[in-house]
């Protein structure tokens, strides 16, 4: 588990990771070109509004008037920019208090510059201005008008900033952006650790779980989650119903071994203790054909046994096989089955009443299986009646099912015994002295079969009388053809 819980943890820190230096980086080349973009539009706009006043003020075909000087200090002021003013050669013939050029005045722009300016109407651009500074300054230039008709360009507007001064905020806003993503990656990385630590947790309680299986002990279960809808919810819920189905699969198996152990040795002994006495001369001569008649007997009741206990492995696992299933008539096959136990009805006394449909009623099964469950039932039927009593057997359909009902008249079932009747090796007091021969998996082979086919059985007796009714599925195509009773 802590190979997983590594590998989830990096995975996922990782991911993160990537993720915040993508919209870090992003962030700030979006801010960068925002701040530049801002500041060069803020510029162009002081620009053009100089150059506009300047129109405005200057007298004639000057611009060196005391109010466009004190316009210029005061854009200055406001913006942080250093502004001055050329005549229409390049001359500097005007500047802001501010700017530290008005010592230069007369000072010569260069030709590059003012070709742009009378090429393009403006100029934008990084540049020294000629030598005026000794590093790179953004600088904004603009045409000054007359008033007139605002043909004829009187001078120029210069406004310039230091790059430190333009990248400043874009530098603080980098150095916010960078403690942020630390700050929440940080805080990613603990809500990772803590989450992959809570989702490993019962990963780490399933495996130690198995581990536990795996030395014998079926009793251990994974503590449900708070939201037992999500994904890990439906697995924890899926291990604890495995987890149940092994225990009660280890408690089968426990108690099949008990009462096969218990069933066998039975006749084992028997067997022994006779075959020991025939042979050491403890039994009396004209006792040893009785004896050898009941090592016979428990010989017998061994082979029935095993046998039983082979029907019940064939069978389950011939019924569960969906492919052996087949479209065929119930009220035949139950015909054909009663007619095996008319020797045995007769030699009892016994009236078989069979209510049987005069039409076909074609169902979708094991037709082997199903003739051993209505061959078992008629069995038990026939061993528990009442001598001169009788057995209904009867075939219906309801609600889109074949039901089977197969009744006798004798002792009832206790109501303790009702609930485990179906039971592998289970035997009532009723049959243990009615069915000596019996090991108690008649029924269980019964109940097995019905359930692989994903149907029903249930059983009910009062007052002198017992009744199994099971479910069959019907075939989607049925057929009527008129039946003949035979009893």
């Amino acid at each position: 588990m802590k190979n997983v819980y590594l590998r989830n943890f990096v995975a996922t820190a990782t991911l993160v990771f990537m993720c915040f230096l993508l919209v870090a980086v992003s962030f700030v080349g979006i801010g960068r070109g925002y701040i530049i973009n801002d500041y060069r539009e803020r510029m162009d706009n002081n620009a053009s509004e100089v150059a506009r006043t300047a129109s405005a003020i200057a007298d004639g075909d000057s611009l060196t008037s005391w109010s466009l000087s004190m316009t210029l200090s005061s854009i200055s002021r406001t913006t942080g920019n250093q502004v001055f003013i050329t005549d229409e050669t390049g001359k500097i013939v005007s500047c802001s208090d501010r700017a530290p050029m008005c010592e230069h005045l007369g000072h010569q722009i260069p030709a590059d510059v003012m070709q742009t300016l009378e090429t393009t109407g403006e100029y934008d651009q990084m540049s020294t201005l000629g030598g005026l500074y000794e590093k790179n300054r953004y600088a904004v230039a603009r045409p000054i008008k007359t008033s007139g008709d605002g043909k004829d360009i009187i001078g120029y507007v210069f406004i310039t900033n230091v790059v430190d001064n333009i990248l400043k905020t874009w530098s603080s806003l980098t150095g916010i952006t960078a403690i942020v993503t630390i700050g929440v990656f940080a805080a990613a990385m603990i809500v990772s650790l803590m989450y992959s630590k809570h989702m490993a947790k019962p990963l780490d309680e399933m495996a130690a779980a198995s581990r536990r299986f795996a030395r014998g002990d079926f009793s251990v279960r994974v503590r449900q989650r708070e939201d037992p809808t999500d994904e890990m919810g439906a697995l924890i819920d899926s291990f604890n119903k495995m987890a149940d189905s092994l225990e009660n699969a280890e408690e089968r198996r426990s108690e099949f071994i008990a009462n096969i152990s218990h069933e066998l040795r039975t006749p084992m002994t028997t067997i022994s203790g006779f075959a020991e006495g025939l042979l050491d001369g403890t039994i009396p001569p004209e006792d040893e054909k009785k004896y050898l008649r009941a090592i016979s007997d428990e010989t017998k009741r061994l082979s029935r046994l095993v046998r039983d206990m082979l029907d019940v492995s064939q069978l389950r696992n011939r019924a569960a096989d969906p492919t052996k299933r087949i479209d065929f008539d119930l009220t035949e096959l139950t015909l054909q089955t009663l007619l095996s136990f008319e020797s045995r009805a007769t030699k009892k006394n016994l009236d078989v009443d069979p209510r049987l449909p005069d039409n076909h009623i074609m169902v979708h099964a094991d037709k082997d299986a199903i003739t051993q469950v209505i061959y078992n039932l008629l069995d038990n039927a026939v061993k528990f009646a009442s001598p001169g009593s009788c057995i209904t057997v009867r075939i219906y359909k309801d609600n889109g099912k074949a039901y089977v009902s197969v009744r006798d008249y004798g002792e009832t079932i206790p109501p303790d015994d009702l609930p485990f009747i179906f039971d592998r090796f289970h035997k009532s007091d009723r049959s243990r002295s009615l069915d000596k021969d019996g090991v108690g998996l008649g029924l269980y082979l019964v109940k097995s079969i019905i359930n692989s086919h994903d149907e029903d059985i249930a059983v009910t007796s009062r007052d002198g009388m017992t009744e199994f009714v099971f479910t069959l599925a019907l075939a989607k195509n049925e057929v009527g053809e008129k039946k003949t009773n035979l009893f």
